[in-house]
């Protein structure tokens, strides 16, 4: 993880908490973490999720892989140590989001899990949700409408995952969605519906 850098900073407490923030939103800030390959269904699941529960009048903002490295994460490649710092800052951004009290989503692939488990602890436990889009790479190849598999496959693209890159599977993941047997409505009627378990919305 990136070394600290800065001194002489002090942390600064704020009157308004984030129990006043969810108060007033009427939702807990937590951080649906959606992880899986490329092309597995992450960024539609999320987005599907955030327009369902922003019509039920909850406040909840995405942040998708490839939007934050035309920005924020511009400056980082695919090798192992630039996923660690991609993966670091979103999870720091993600904490932001959390504490503001907004439901926030990420869809990033995350393939190591000590990435992701940074993110957790990060966040705390209670307030992160790992969400495996489980898919096979034959079936995220069909879905595939950038063409990245072939591409891998070629050599063109290095660092892949699933593919030249490895993927660690979530082993003890809150919700795991099967998108080889589920529609998209059935994966977002699942995460709805654990949202409302456990008193998010």
């Amino acid at each position: 993880m990136a070394e600290k850098k800065a001194t002489n900073v002090t942390w600064h407490e704020h009157k308004v908490k984030r129990e006043d923030r969810e108060r007033l939103l009427k939702q807990k800030g937590v951080l649906l973490w959606f992880t899986g390959l490329s092309a597995s269904g992450k960024s539609t699941i999320a987005n599907e999720v955030c327009n369902r529960l922003f019509k039920s009048g909850k406040l909840i903002y995405v942040l998708d892989g490839d939007n934050i490295r035309h920005g924020l994460n511009k400056n980082l490649g695919f090798s192992p140590e630039d996923r660690e710092e991609n993966i670091r800052r979103i999870s720091e951004v993600g904490k932001l989001f959390v504490d503001a009290g907004i439901i926030t989503s990420t869809a990033f692939i995350s393939p190591y899990r000590k990435d992701r488990d940074f993110a957790r602890e990060l966040v705390g436990k209670n307030r992160f949700v790992e969400i495996f889009v489980k898919a096979s790479v034959e079936t995220c190849e069909k879905r595939d409408s950038k063409g990245l598999y072939e591409k891998a496959k070629m050599g063109e693209i290095k660092e892949f995952t699933g593919i030249s890159a490895p993927y660690e599977e979530p082993l003890n993941p809150e919700i795991i969605l099967n998108a080889n047997r589920l529609t998209i409505n059935e994966e977002v009627e699942k995460v709805i519906e654990y949202l409302k378990d456990k008193k998010v919305i």
